[in-house]
């Protein structure tokens, strides 16, 4: 990754762009005449075209430039590689628009010498991850298959081709993953056209082939064991149910939200026996109520939304009897319960949802075609319903306690910030994702007097504890703002109180006061520094003079450093859930931040909230809360006062 500045020639590239084009990180000047230095003297004209390209186009694509493999004269005969040249200008909006380009460097001379050959290939080849979803098809798969490869990307093969849908090729593939040993099998493209498949796995997923072959000799059926090679259909389809089953009774036990439980029944148990729709309704205030559905007919069963438990429906009845009821055809269905709707399922099987004695709701499974339920599968699926029940009832708990907790945390938090002329500020807080537990993370804004003043801070740890403790600094910030006092002695102050509270937790805190003058005045405990976007664009983090964190020391000193604040400036103040990543030093996430303030593009300051949010929103696993205050500054600070 690079970041060159086409105005002065600075050209800021990582370790790995380094090591491409054979310079030392250590010893790297930063300058992009240095980095042309390493290039083949017929592509210099190309490296500087691309400053031009991007300047008028806004990026430039695939510049492919050749390297030195090794030191030496760049006339000496020595040998090159190609790498290629990918970047963009960032839109800023403002005056420094269009003089950064950003962007890659990839050596792509191996890959592309090896995509190249395998396009070459008369023979389908394909990529699966561990899941059995499609990482990478060449062209040839393609034309075997007929299909186009982005409708195979990311999808698997049997949920994308119906007469690869039999249970036996997911069966297949689960195997080779397991067993680590390669398989192949054969497989009909309607009308006639046999392919033979190959997988072959390893610890990262699994490569296949395909490639077609005559019709077999003979369609009888393989024996019942699984063999490393047949046709499809060969090995037992109980097998690929009851692998769902025991896929099933494992994730359910990691489930922890009803939206999880739900999610892993429809993966599990859909495929398991066949099913195109599912729906779990749940029992609330006596009525069914719809919690989750998928498939592809979207009004299935909504005329169920809340029916009493006392209607004469499947639904409701296998529910209060506890029996599961299956319908294996449109007629059965009318026959039982006349005037029903049926739309377009063919056959359901409804499973009764009841933990402890409790009933907890109605797991529908709905086919597109007629399904006789075998002995076995009525079996299974009992069984299967207690273990949902069970799953599902303690995912709802969870949720209300997990409501009630995120609840109680917002209620300690300002509902709204105040309204203050010629200043505008926004919040954004962001709850951890590991569990119930509350965080500590505060922030406030305090008009005042003879200004505004801006806290931000965190209790260590995630507890009721850690909430209240924090409820209490919060106050604790309020009344020594109120009587006036300065930013360091406010930290002081606050600080002999969590002392006296001795609640056995620190707690970091950054307060800003904002003056008639155009200045700011600014004391931090422990706290990550804040950062300052001036009206020019150029952003810097705050060098704040700071004491240790509260709670440590009752003698401790919080001196506070005095910071120019024009007009057009915006200050961030953030906890470290939002710069800290495991692995990586804070400061690195605090650079990241702030570079991201300078060249984010905004048309308002909840927009710019938004984007500075955005690579912590995309994870899915957040051990920290999150907490964001930005300010923006535009025009005298409540001179109308």
């Amino acid at each position: 990754m690079f970041d060159w500045d086409l105005l002065t020639g600075a050209f800021t590239g990582d370790d790995e762009l380094c090591a491409i084009v054979g310079v030392d990180p250590c010893t790297f000047d930063g300058r992009a005449d240095t980095f042309a230095g390493r290039l083949h003297p017929g592509d210099l004209a190309a490296f500087r075209a691309s400053a031009r390209t991007a300047a008028s186009e806004g990026r430039v694509t695939a510049r492919r430039l050749r390297v030195r493999e090794a030191q030496g004269d760049a006339h000496s005969g020595e040998r090159y590689r190609t790498v290629e040249l990918w970047g963009r200008i960032p839109e800023t909006g403002d005056e420094q628009a269009g003089t950064h380009l950003v962007g890659a460097v990839l050596d792509a001379q191996i890959g592309g010498a090896a995509a190249a050959a395998v396009e070459r290939l008369r023979d389908g080849l394909f990529s699966l991850g561990p899941d059995g979803r499609v990482t990478y098809a060449n062209t040839s798969l393609e034309r075997l298959l007929g299909v186009r490869r982005e409708a195979l990307l990311g999808r698997c093969l049997w949920d994308v081709l119906p007469w690869l849908s039999d249970p036996d090729v997911e069966y297949r593939h689960r195997s080779v993953v397991i067993s680590q040993t390669p398989a192949s099998f054969i497989a009909c493209r309607p009308p006639d056209q046999w392919l033979s498949f190959s997988l072959h796995p390893d610890a990262g997923g699994v490569t296949g082939t395909a490639v077609p072959v005559t019709r077999p000799a003979s369609a009888e059926p393989a024996p019942a064991a699984p063999t490393t090679t047949g046709a499809v259909g060969d090995a037992p389809a109980r097998l690929g149910v009851m692998y769902h089953v025991l896929q099933l009774g494992s994730a359910l036990t990691e489930a922890v939200t009803a939206r999880e439980v739900c999610d892993v029944v429809a993966d599990q148990l859909l495929p398991a026996f066949g099913g195109q729709q599912l729906a779990i309704y749940v029992v609330s205030e006596g009525t069914m109520h719809l919690l989750f559905h998928t498939g592809h007919h979207e009004d299935f069963l909504d005329w169920l939304e809340g029916t009493p438990l006392h209607a004469h429906l499947p639904a409701t009845e296998a529910l209060t009897s506890g029996v599961p009821l299956f319908i294996g055809s449109q007629q059965d269905l009318s026959k039982d319960y006349p005037g029903i709707p049926t739309g377009e399922v063919s056959s359901w099987g409804y499973l009764p949802l009841i933990a402890s004695n409790h009933p907890v709701g109605t797991c529908v499974l709905g086919f597109d075609e007629t399904h006789p339920f075998t002995t076995k599968d009525r079996s299974v699926l009992t069984a299967l319903a207690g273990l949902i029940a069970q799953a599902l009832e303690r995912a709802r708990l969870y949720d209300a306690e997990f409501a009630l907790a995120r609840g109680l945390q917002q209620a300690l938090l300002p509902r709204r910030l105040p309204e203050l002329p010629d200043l505008c500020t926004t919040v954004r807080y962001l709850p951890g994702t590991s569990g119930m537990d509350i965080g500590g993370d505060w922030y406030d804004v305090i008009p005042t007097s003879n200004g505004v003043s801006l806290v931000i801070g965190d209790v260590e740890g995630h507890s009721i504890a850690a909430a209240a403790t924090m409820a209490q600094l919060r106050s604790a910030v309020r009344a020594f703002t109120t009587v006036g006092h300065a930013p360091g002695d406010i930290l002081a102050g606050t600080n002999r109180t969590l002392i006296d509270l001795d609640p056995g937790q620190l707690a970091s805190c950054c307060y800003i006061r904002l003056q008639h003058d155009h200045r700011l005045q600014a004391a931090r405990a422990g706290h990550p520094p804040p950062l300052l976007r001036r009206p020019d664009g150029t952003t810097d983090v705050l060098d704040l003079e700071g004491g240790p964190l509260l709670g440590v020391d009752p003698t401790s000193d919080y001196p506070h450093t005095t910071i120019d604040f024009p007009p057009g400036s915006i200050l961030a103040l953030y906890t470290d859930g939002l710069v800290e990543e495991r692995g990586t030093d804070i400061d690195v996430g605090i650079d990241r931040l702030r570079t991201c303030l300078a060249h984010a593009p905004a048309t308002s300051l909840d927009e710019l909230a938004d984007r500075l949010l955005h690579h912590a929103t995309r994870s899915p696993y957040r051990a920290d809360d999150i907490a964001l205050l930005l300010t923006e500054y535009s025009a005298s600070l409540l001179d109308s006062r």
